[in-house]
């Protein structure tokens, strides 16, 4: 049998596998923190997490398909392991950065969201001033 192919099935069933739990994980406890986000929106909080998710896959499974061809033959077990884990750990990473640059923008919207509540308003009028003739 070739290992080759052993290593591409692998490598994609756990590449999927952990796509697909990074991606529940993230839209269940994301919900929270988007309707924080957008001022207790419910609505919209759930509308722009079903986005973000479906964003997720599309992104991190195309790069699974992408990533999954090699150059090199693989012809031993050790081989399988060390082609798995550069693919597996590059997938990891790109997930990781992926949640980090989503937590990152994310936040910077909910502190402008803040700074914009807690702004005091400017200060009323303290009376009027009839307009000056001729001017």
């Amino acid at each position: 049998m070739d290992l080759t192919v052993v290593a591409y099935v692998v490598y994609l069933v756990i590449s999927i596998g952990l796509t697909i739990w990074v991606a529940r994980t993230l839209s269940r406890n994301g919900r929270i923190f988007l309707a924080d986000v957008l001022n207790g929106n419910e609505k919209l909080a759930d509308a722009v997490n079903h986005l973000l998710v479906v964003g997720f896959y599309l992104v991190n499974l195309g790069f699974v398909a992408l990533y999954l061809s090699g150059d090199e033959t693989i012809d031993s077990a050790r081989g399988v392991f060390e082609a798995l884990s550069t693919k597996l750990g590059v997938v990891l990473l790109v997930l990781g950065a992926m949640h980090l640059g989503n937590v990152f923008v994310l936040n910077k919207i909910r502190r402008r969201g803040v700074m914009e509540r807690e702004q005091q308003p400017p200060v009323p009028p303290q009376g009027w001033t009839a307009p000056v003739a001729g001017a």
